[in-house]
Parts: C-alpha cells; structure tokens; sequence
C-alpha cells in the first residue's frame, strides 16, 4: 500500500489563511521525513467558513518547496473552471518546479456554487474534463506546436514554453465512483479514487469491474485506487476516541449548503442526505445523514481512530473488501490541537505505515 496526507486545508475559526498555511507546511515537511508517499489537496471557491485553496497550483508549488520526496498534487483540478491551454502549461510547470514529483488529479467539480460566480454552466462540466485528458496527451505530444479541435476545445499552433518533467506527463487521478467515467479512467490509465461518503461495500463490485477492464487494456503497471477519509492515531484507543472522535463527527459540515432563513442543522443534514437519494446512491446518502454521529462513525469505520495496531488492522480489513492499496489520510479536521495532529502523523508513519508497506490488497 502506499499513503498520503489530504487535506481540504479547512478554515479554522481565530486563525488566520496565513498561519493555517504554515501549520500545513509543517505537516508535510513531517511527513516527508517520515516516509509518507503524496501531498494531496482539493480545490474549493467561495466558502470562506469551510476551505482556504483555490488554487492548487499554488499548494503544490508551496508543498513542493517545503519537502524532498513527497510526491504532491490536486486531487484534483476543476477543469472547467480553466481555460486547457492555461491548464495544460500550469500543469507543465507545476511539474518542472517539483522536479518531476507532480500528481494531477482531474475532477469535474461537484458543487454548482463554484460555477456560477464564473459565469460557467454546472451542467456541462462532464464531457469536457473527460475530453482535457486526450487534450493534455496531446500537448505534451512530440508534434509541438500542437493543435486541437474536438467537441468542447479548440485550439490551434500552440507552442508551449515548458513540458513537464514527466513523459508523455504526469499520473493522473479522478475520484469518482461513476461506473462510466471508471470506465474510462480504466481504458485511459487513470487512477481513480473514492471518499467515505460513498459505502465500500457498493464501491467493490464497481471496482472489480474497472480492475477487469483495466487489465483488458493491457496497461504495464497496476492501478491505483484511493480511499479517502478522516485519522487520528495515538498511544490508545480510548486516549484517541477522546480527542478525535467528537471533532470527527464535526468536520463535514462545511460540506452542507448555508442554511436557510430558520432551517436548523438537522433539517440541513436531511435536505443534504436526500441529493444522494437523487442520483440512485441510497448508501451514499445514509452515510451522509449520519455523518455527524460519532458512534455510527466508529461501527461502521468510517474513519480510522485509535492506536497504531487498531488503525492498522482497519485499514488491511478495509483495504481489501472496498479494494484500495493508496490511503488518503486526512488528519487536520475540526479544531483538533495542532501538537495532536502532529503526533498523529508522527504514529501514522512511525508505526502504521511499515505495518502496511508490504500489503497488497489486490
């Protein structure tokens, strides 16, 4: 298996972006010395009260500078919030400025408030993430200058100032657990991912089918597949249910709308919960109703807390039945003390990770 520290950098009421960045910074430099394998984080807009990075570029860049080894990267960019041609020289230098150590990460976007203060339409962010992969391929291609003109780009004769580090670029992920666009990150070479939200046992046998079709692309390497979620790791069990847990069950909300002029946190959670009902992901849509209650956290390990041993012992179980071999650790959430994430991460790679190197759970 191999392990990343994630983060969504969430704002933290008292502090300010900048000190919230700095905090981050130690964080990775930890987890560079410690053996960890990426950096990754998302990109969200205009939420002050929930994530500080818009502008994954400028994590990486920022991450990059801060640490030797870690590979780092969005997970992933917005794509229809770019222009591709912006995108794909950003991506290029990104990648010279790490030294060849960028992961790119395409997305999307799930959130139609980030749309329209662009003037842009939510409902037609598919196909053109999907096309900017055969488009990036493209651009980085031997032909330079390159031209393009397919069904939502156009471009043509454009000569990039800078290739990445990596040929023909480097990896590329999408998290999604959409049977067609698993589909297709199987026959493009893509690494795919998914978070908590979204149950294993209803991810496994989608999964399969992308590790079936990806070997009948005949691919030279083995996939990656993420799972993405919250941990906290200490001495003991009861000394980190004790710490984390209640803040574990407070750290989605800012994923709920803003709420409505009398509507309270309960009404929220339930009108959230049923958008997931929408779209044919009833278990989804539990989890999401439940996600602010810590016992149904824990029964279900929806997230990681406890000692190394416990930790470890999930993660193997977990690993193998919801099929993911990269975990996704997200250990700043909520207002979890800052000595307290650092010894976390500290016990994550001191003792989890060297229990878990060697597994393979596909």
């Amino acid at each position: 298996m191999e392990f990343a520290h994630f983060s969504h950098i969430w704002a933290k009421p008292g502090m300010t972006p900048h000190a919230r960045y700095e905090e981050l910074w130690g964080e990775l430099s930890l987890c560079d010395a410690l053996g960890y394998d990426y950096s990754f984080c998302v990109e969200h807009h205009f939420r002050p009260d929930e994530s500080w990075i818009s502008s994954p570029s400028l994590y990486a860049v920022g991450a990059g500078a801060r640490t030797k080894r870690l590979r780092i990267g969005p997970m992933g960019y917005i794509v229809p919030l770019y222009h591709p041609l912006r995108l794909v020289e950003e991506i290029a230098i990104v990648d010279q400025m790490l030294g060849g150590r960028m992961e790119c990460g395409l997305v999307p976007g799930i959130n139609a408030d980030y749309f329209r203060p662009f003037g842009l339409d939510y409902d037609l962010r598919k196909t053109p993430t999907l096309e900017f992969v055969d488009y990036l391929r493209a651009a980085y291609g031997e032909t330079q200058p390159f031209s393009w003109h397919g069904e939502n780009f156009h471009t043509d004769n454009a000569l990039l100032s800078v290739l990445p580090v990596q040929r023909p670029h480097p990896p590329l992920w999408m998290m999604s657990r959409d049977p067609r666009t698993l589909e297709f990150c199987a026959e493009k070479g893509i690494n795919p991912g998914y978070f908590l939200v979204y149950p294993r046992a209803d991810a496994a046998p989608r999964y399969r089918v992308f590790l079936d079709n990806w070997q009948k692309a005949g691919h030279a390497r083995r996939p990656k597949i993420a799972y993405c979620t919250l941990i906290y790791v200490d001495e003991t069990d009861d000394k980190a249910i004790d710490v984390a847990l209640a803040r574990a069950a407070r750290a989605y909300e800012g994923f709920l709308p803003p709420p409505k002029p009398g509507e309270s946190f309960e009404e929220r959670v339930r009108e959230h919960a049923k958008k997931f009902i929408g779209r044919g992901e009833p278990g989804a849509s539990e989890i999401m109703a439940n996600v602010f209650n810590p016992d149904y956290l824990m029964k279900n390990e929806l997230v990681y807390i406890g000692s190394p041993q416990t930790v470890a012992e999930k993660l193997r179980r977990n690993a193998e039945a919801g099929l993911f071999n990269v975990f996704l650790g997200e250990f700043n959430f909520s207002d979890l003390p800052a000595d307290d994430v650092m010894r976390s991460i500290r016990l994550f790679g001191e003792k989890v990770i060297p229990a878990l190197r060697g597994y393979e759970p596909f």
